[in-house]
């Protein structure tokens, strides 16, 4: 990775200064839209990157067309991991009946370990400065990063001790991996913001990157609702004012939240909400193009 992007003064800088990111967040909160912003701003700043989504809908192929990305599930996983420990037969037939998702389910975790082998493999090549994952939503992500650990604990020997042994030494590498948390500034997403990052700090052992406050509304400031100059509009008044009174209580929230989580954590990386129905690739390069030169400002009532 190159110095000149390690030592920028912005919150990019301090998002990428490992060579893996797994990018988590309760449900619903833009994980998949933060992992591409990051993508996006990586590889506008000269960046080679790669994207990787779990076992998830082809999202960022259509946000970052441009882009390599990748798409890793826990069967095929399997599968390659077994071809290439001699067992490509019974691979094959495995996979033909669907006995080979059995074995995920009968031996839990070894589908999350293949799938962080896979992982590790990749960021092992070098062909890219940065790799991100759209990882598992935050219940997920932390059984999903402590697997490595609980099978290594199980099994004292062979390819599965090694393999879980090779992943925890990436997950404990801060210049490997880091894990960035995105939440929203409201308060159930940011209650399991910390219930996940305190799972992280004491049973993972990975590197805790910035936190990404999504979708904050940063726009004009909100006139009071009894103050509101209507002019000519021919909008019902009583809505008019209503709509400025639940933007004014929904502002007050996210300054509170925001609040929270800036007195948490020591970096924190703000987004602005985008007011469209659907996202799509000018959106992504505008909010990259925000991380990439200043943090946004905090909301104002």
């Amino acid at each position: 990775m190159s110095d000149d992007v390690e030592t920028k003064s912005n919150p990019l800088g301090a998002l990428i200064t490992s060579r893996l990111v797994v990018v988590a967040g309760k449900g619903g909160v833009g994980k998949t839209t933060v992992t591409a912003v990051l993508a996006r701003a990586a590889a506008d700043a000269g960046q080679r990157v790669l994207v990787i989504e779990l076992d998830g809908k082809p999202t960022l192929d259509g946000w970052l067309p441009d882009l390599d990305a990748r798409h890793i599930s826990a069967s095929t996983s399997l599968e390659e991991y077994l071809l290439e420990h001699g067992f490509g037969r019974i691979a094959k037939r495995l996979t033909k009946t669907g006995v080979i998702e059995v074995i995920g389910t009968a031996a839990p975790g070894i589908d999350d370990l293949v799938v962080l082998g896979k992982i590790k493999q990749l960021e092992r090549s070098g062909e890219w400065d940065l790799i991100l994952v759209d990882g598992p939503a935050a219940g997920h992500a932390v059984t999903f990063l402590t697997t490595p650990a609980g099978l290594r604990g199980a099994v004292s020997s062979g390819p599965v001790a090694d393999q879980a042994d090779e992943v925890l030494a990436m997950l404990a590498d801060p210049a490997r991996c880091s894990i960035v948390l995105v939440t929203l500034p409201e308060s159930t997403p940011v209650n399991e913001l910390m219930e996940t990052a305190a799972a992280i700090r004491s049973r993972v052992g990975a590197d805790l990157g910035p936190v990404v406050v999504n979708r904050l509304d940063t726009g004009d400031e909100v006139s009071d609702p009894d103050e509101v100059d209507f002019g000519r509009a021919t909008v019902q008044v009583d809505d008019a004012r209503d709509a400025a009174a639940f933007r004014r209580r929904r502002r007050d929230v996210q300054v509170h939240e925001l609040e929270r989580v800036t007195d948490e954590f020591d970096a924190v990386v703000r987004l602005p909400w985008q007011p469209v129905a659907d996202l799509g690739p000018a959106d992504i390069a505008e909010l990259a193009a925000a991380i990439e030169t200043s943090e946004p400002a905090e909301p104002t009532s």
